[in-house]
């Protein structure tokens, strides 16, 4: 190696170690983004799951006393038409839960978003 060759290698080391330090930082902001996104998706999830399960066994306590009620009142008379009618309306409500489960399932936005969002910005910055 002669002498002319070493001030140029020493010059592009720190440029080498600032674009690791950049490489490094953008990195770090990422995986710090990624772990909240992923927070706030897990305390959604088990809110959701939480609240459908209590909702669950409310109705349930519910439709049972309802139903016995109705039976009770319509034995004598008209047995068959009111567990028609109950099952009817139970029919209802079940397609009604089951639309409204879907459009909560299929949320506009998507989970990881603003992290996708960060990561095309900065591929647009790179060369």
């Amino acid at each position: 190696m002669d002498a002319s060759s070493m001030p140029a290698d020493e010059a592009v080391r720190p440029s080498l170690k600032r674009l690791g330090g950049a490489f490094v930082g953008l990195l770090q902001g990422h995986l710090e983004l990624l772990g909240l996104e992923f927070q706030e998706e897990k305390e959604h999830a088990l809110r959701l799951f939480l609240f459908a399960g209590l909702s669950l066994v409310f109705g349930l306590l519910t439709l049972l006393g309802v139903s016995a009620a109705v039976l009770i009142a319509f034995w004598d008379t008209h047995r068959l038409t009111a567990v028609l009618g109950l099952c009817l309306v139970y029919g209802l409500a079940l397609l009604l839960c089951g639309v409204r489960t879907l459009r909560l399932a299929r949320r506009d936005t998507s989970p990881f978003q603003a992290s996708l969002e960060e990561l095309a910005r900065n591929r647009e910055l790179l060369p």
